[in-house]
């Protein structure tokens, strides 16, 4: 029997794995446990900018979304508790669900006016721009 040797290839990043450090979607792992990371669509519209956070199964109650600077954050904790109680034994079950995520918001965002509305499982984050970031549509220029 012969023993091979494998090599040790190293791995060349992808578009997707500069993309996960871009937008920060790796998983974090702690004492044997995958935190999950919700999906974020991100669209741009003429008046600003909607953060849309795929979070089915939360109340409303259970979101913390703080801004800091330019950093908006959104948390989210939820508990469940089950108890199971019988003549010889009594068993609790705790599970957390949790998650952190963190954008940088661009210089064009009209920070007073951010607002947050959950509905259906997604959370919906209205960032509008301010009004000299407004682009101008269908506009004549006048030739001189």
């Amino acid at each position: 029997m012969t023993l091979i040797k494998k090599s040790n290839q190293q791995h060349l990043p992808t578009v997707f794995d500069w993309m996960d450090q871009f937008f920060g979607n790796r998983p974090a792992f702690k004492e044997g446990w995958v935190a999950k990371v919700p999906n974020v669509n991100i669209a741009e519209t003429e008046t600003g900018f909607r953060l849309d956070v795929a979070a089915p199964g939360l109340q409303k109650s259970d979101f913390d979304i703080n801004l800091d600077k330019n950093i908006i954050t959104i948390r989210a904790q939820k508990e469940n508790q089950t108890e199971e109680a019988n003549e010889r034994f009594t068993r609790k079950e705790f599970n957390y669900q949790t998650f952190e995520r963190s954008f940088v918001l661009p210089d064009t965002i009209e920070q007073s006016n951010i607002e947050a509305n959950y509905a259906d499982g997604v959370l919906s984050i209205s960032l509008p721009k301010k009004e000299e970031a407004k682009l101008e549509t269908n506009r004549k220029v006048a030739i001189q």
